[in-house]
């Protein structure tokens, strides 16, 4: 796959982990090694397509590790790569703020606030 990365770095960022699931895929990868079937279950909302491509996405861009065990039936794992645990603690902050911002607006909303899964 050739993927262009732009010259700004907020840009590159947001092209790497953007988007509405690659941060939870790395968020559920943070501690452990999962399977195909792990990922989705964690993820109700995510089709198997769309998980297959982004973890093809995060893994041509070193973020995911996919190993393959020779097997019957096939294994399948994923997890960070070294280099992508340094994104560990930028997810932390994140997960702070998404809390901080959920406590932020039920504080100040006028009408009751539904937090949906």
């Amino acid at each position: 796959m050739d993927r262009k990365i732009p010259l700004c770095p907020v840009e590159t960022m947001l092209y790497v982990i953007g988007g509405k699931w690659k941060i939870l895929i790395l968020w559920n990868l943070k501690e452990r090694t999962l399977r195909f079937s792990e990922l989705k279950k964690l993820m109700p909302g995510i089709t198997q397509k769309m998980l297959t491509s982004q973890l093809r996405e995060l893994e041509s861009d070193k973020i995911v590790h996919r190993e393959v065990y020779a097997q019957i039936p096939p294994k399948v794992e994923y997890s960070l790569t070294q280099y992508a645990r340094g994104l560990i603690p930028l997810l932390g902050k994140m997960c702070k703020w998404g809390k901080n911002h959920q406590d932020f607006v039920k504080q100040t909303s006028d009408q009751s606030v539904t937090l949906v899964e």
